[in-house]
């Protein structure tokens, strides 16, 4: 006996609803100077993913792309936190976990329980696949922030810290740390270069 299809309609809805997240900004901004939206973020997430998969092999390559997709998901609503305020804010997660679960409303039970779970599991890097996209969205923000045509008053210095619990301890994240921190001090030193001595 075949189960019934679930409401497409249902969802659409949902679809809609998501697609704020296209509007979304962050505070890093894209190499053309405009402020990048959290649904690019997680689009060159799902690609640095799918990018080093092979390096990754002991690893549920679906399931960590599932957990890209939703691991935003939740600023749909009341948008995003940049990182470096992150500490001023001790209730972001549980706010995100409420805007899911509204955002998630009109979906049937079984959806809508699969990307709460895949989203608890992010937050909590309660597996292996978790973890690595810690780590990968903690190494896409650095990249960006390399990468986007910053204002002059851009902090690099502060990639040199971010997200050190999740990007190191593995080979290939140890190497992607490595070769973004050269690049993050090759920017501070040209920012040095540039500032008039007092």
């Amino acid at each position: 006996m075949s189960s019934a299809r679930p409401d497409l309609s249902a969802r659409l809805a949902f679809l809609r609803e998501a697609e704020r997240l296209k509007n979304v900004l962050r505070s890093g901004h894209t190499s053309g100077g405009r402020r990048e939206s959290t649904a690019e973020h997680s689009w060159r997430l799902c690609l640095m993913a799918l990018t080093f998969a092979d390096e990754l092999p002991d690893l549920d390559m679906l399931r960590l792309l599932k957990l890209c997709v939703v691991h935003d998901l939740g600023e749909a609503i009341h948008g995003d936190i940049p990182a470096i305020e992150q500490h001023a804010h001790p209730d972001k997660s549980a706010q995100e976990r409420l805007d899911l679960l509204t955002l998630t409303s009109s979906l049937d039970a079984p959806l809508r329980a699969e990307i709460l779970a895949l989203w608890d599991e992010y937050e909590a890097a309660s597996t292996p696949e978790a973890r690595a996209v810690k780590a990968f969205d903690k190494l896409e923000t650095m990249l960006q922030h390399n990468q986007g045509a910053n204002p002059p008053d851009f902090d690099y210095d502060w990639n040199l810290g971010y997200g050190t619990k999740y990007t190191t301890g593995r080979p290939l994240f140890d190497a992607l740390r490595a070769l973004i921190d050269d690049e993050t001090r090759r920017h501070v030193r040209t920012r040095q270069h540039k500032e008039p001595s007092a």
